[in-house]
């Protein structure tokens, strides 16, 4: 019985243990009774529980009972004796009936309990509360009796109470323990983990009931050798006493069990984390090797384009986004190993290095392939990136060759050319970066097979290589035909500048021929003052006239030249068409005016040589003059180049042009008018002598 299920009963106090012992050395059992009517059967409870408490050596050596009727009436008092019979007839060797002082004395004589002892199996005496010392110790009386012993019951049931908790759960913690500690004792490993999983946590906490028991074991011995608040001596009860190495035993006990149960959860909590541990790594590399492995396999094109290479590495990016954090679980599983290894026992560091080793290398082999996609998707951006710009540089440059050429001159034409020049050679070094990008991913690619695990990458390779060789060998062929195109257009143009240039130098030569027309007309006035000056400025006239005909043959050239350019141009001149015309007109002037120039001259030299000749005649000489007529016909050779002197040129389009300036004219006609008054007077002179030569 315990006194938790009987605790309102005990709180009553109808019977208890004070501890005190009658000079037998038996333990005293005093029974209270009170003014109010008593229940015998809850007494009959609280007797049972008390008197199981005492150990049979207790027992042995019999009880005293204190029946305290001195607030109850006779016959309440004459049924608790008679109870006794029934309750504990063997343990109680004497019964103590404390009576009032005067109440019970006419009722003795009707009932004698000493006259029943052999039916009732013990003494009874009836005696007062202060001559109770004749039969039991004051020392090991109560303070209600005139004792010096001090005793709590309400101290004393709380005690109890804790005693038997304790009792009890360390008891059934010591079964849970034993059984526990002892599966994990059985001989297969199997066997041991399935009893410590069915009984692996008990039901009870072993730090609490440890706490408890130390509590109540240093309280059992504090009460041992302390005092009473009094500062009386005070003896322990015989429960107290029988309690204490009752508790010792079950705290060695359950020290042992709890060890031992520290051991074993701490190699079950070894062996979770292990398997855990392991669990975790087979989870990661099958999912590496999994659907990791599975979702690279199935990535393996490149693109064919900047979107589509994009596409792939956002695809890719999220692949990698789905490795991290199994890679983070990697990075805290080996951070967990390590820390096994470290403070690990022999028997799991093989198992924890093969672990860590496996785990290892699948992260690091599928890091290592998220790394080559990566890069070789890159490289494919980097490609089509090149093979882009580079295609748009022969749009441009082809565009440019598309568009019919319309320069306005030579040095429009010049700048042109040397952008084209500049686009095919931007071209070239496009086509080479991308030759070199090109290589570098074929590279690439002919190393993606050594992390293929096993798959058959052939045809997805050459999917790829054939594309990238595509590509370069699409742009190699645009880039000849943009070459053909810009040889055709360079040839173009440099006949264009040659076109423009004949027509610039044609039109030079038609202003050179100016130039020189405007000289004969505005300079070449003079006929010379003798005939020896007029050969040599009609000499001059002569060369002369030779440059403004190299000049005019010049021109002409240069506009059959246009002709000829127009022609494989298959374009019409802007200039040429006007500028022939003009040529030929300017050299019709020239001719017109150089002819005349050159009948002045001659007529001039006529005029200088016949009339230096009549001169020069000696008066002694009359003879040579006797042909009157070369007087007659130098003075016409003179009135009629005076009077050329006067006449304008006339152009075949009817237009007119005086050589130089009117005073210029009039200068040179003075200068003939002079030497015809010479050849005038020499006239006469020789004719003075005919008129005087009759007379005479």
């Amino acid at each position: 019985m315990e006194a938790s299920v009987i605790l309102p009963i005990l709180k009553k106090k109808l019977a208890f243990l004070s501890g005190g012992k009658d000079r037998r050395s038996g333990l005293i059992l005093t029974i209270p009774l009170c003014l109010e009517q008593t229940s015998m059967d809850e007494l009959s409870v609280t007797l049972d529980y008390l008197l199981s408490i005492p150990s049979e050596k207790c027992k042995a050596r019999g009880f005293t009972v204190i029946v305290d009727g001195r607030k109850s009436q006779w016959n309440v008092v004459k049924t608790v004796v008679l109870m006794l019979q029934n309750v504990v007839p063997a343990e109680v060797s004497l019964v103590c009936v404390v009576k009032p002082d005067e109440f019970w004395d006419k009722k003795v004589t009707h009932f004698c309990f000493w006259k029943e002892k052999d039916r009732l199996g013990f003494e009874v005496i009836l005696v007062s509360a202060n001559k109770l010392t004749r039969y039991i110790e004051p020392c090991q009386l109560t303070e209600d009796f005139g004792g010096t012993l001090t005793y709590d019951h309400m101290d004393w049931l709380n005690k109890r109470l804790v005693f038997e908790k304790f009792t009890k759960e360390s008891t059934s913690l010591l079964d849970e323990l034993a059984l526990i500690n002892n599966g994990s004792d059985k001989g297969t490993q199997q066997e041991r983990e399935r009893s410590i999983d069915m009984n692996f946590l008990p039901s009870v906490d072993p730090e609490t009931v440890l706490q408890t028991g130390h509590e109540l074991l240093s309280e059992l011995q504090q009460r041992r050798f302390n005092g009473s608040d009094g500062g009386v001596s005070w003896s322990p009860m015989d429960d107290e006493l029988l309690a204490q190495p009752q508790v010792m035993k079950l705290l060695d006990s359950l020290r042992e069990q709890y060890t031992r149960y520290q051991e074993v959860c701490r190699q079950r909590s070894k062996r979770t984390q292990l398997e855990e541990i392991q669990q975790k790594v087979m989870q990661v590399v099958n999912w590496l090797e999994g659907p990791g492995s599975e979702q690279l396999r199935t990535q393996w094109g490149i693109g064919d384009s900047i979107r589509a290479s994009q596409a792939l590495q956002q695809k890719h990016e999220e692949i990698e986004s789905q490795h991290s954090e199994w890679f983070a679980v990697y990075v805290e599983l080996n951070q967990q190993i390590a820390a096994l290894l470290n403070a690990g026992d022999e028997e799991d560091l093989v198992e924890l290095k093969a672990l860590q080793q496996q785990l290892s290398d699948v992260c690091y082999r599928q890091a290592s392939q998220l790394e080559f996609r990566q890069n070789l998707l890159q490289a494919a951006l980097e490609f089509h990136s090149v093979a882009q710009d580079l295609s748009q540089q022969l749009d441009g440059l082809l565009g440019m060759l598309c568009v019919d050429v319309a320069p306005a001159d030579g040095a429009s034409i010049q700048q042109t050319l040397k952008l084209l020049e500049e686009k095919l050679k931007s071209v070239d070094l496009g086509l080479q970066g991308l030759r070199e990008k090109g290589q570098s991913l074929l590279d690439q690619i002919s190393n993606q097979a050594s992390w293929a695990y096993g798959k058959d990458v052939t045809i997805e390779n050459k999917e790829n290589v054939d594309h990238i060789q595509g590509v370069m060998e699409d742009m190699q062929l645009r880039k000849q035909r943009c070459e053909d195109m810009v040889d055709v257009r360079r040839l173009k143009m440099l006949q264009m500048v040659q076109l423009f240039k004949c027509e610039e130098d044609a039109a030079q030569a038609v202003e050179w021929l100016s130039e020189l027309l405007d000289a004969l007309l505005k300079t070449h006035i003079r006929l010379g003052d003798d005939a020896q000056e007029t050969k040599v400025l009609l000499e001059k006239h002569r060369k002369f006239v030779d440059v403004a005909q190299s000049t005019y043959d010049y021109g002409r050239q240069l506009l059959q030249a246009t002709v000829v350019l127009c022609q494989s141009l298959r374009c019409t001149s802007r200039s040429s068409g006007d500028t022939l015309p003009r040529l030929n007109r300017v050299w019709k002037q020239f001719t017109v005016t150089s002819e005349e120039r050159v009948h002045r001259l001659e007529a001039a030299v006529a005029f200088h040589s016949t009339a230096e000749k009549i001169l020069q005649e000696c008066p002694e000489q009359p003879e040579a003059f006797n042909e009157m007529d070369q007087f007659d016909e130098i003075e016409a050779v003179g009135k009629s180049l005076l009077d050329r002197l006067t006449v304008p040129v006339v152009y075949p389009d009817g237009s007119e042009q005086y050589f130089g300036s009117p005073s210029d004219m009039a200068s040179a006609a003075e200068h003939i008018r002079e030497k015809m008054k010479l050849v005038s007077l020499k006239k006469q002179q020789l004719r003075q002598p005919e008129a005087t030569t009759p007379e005479s």
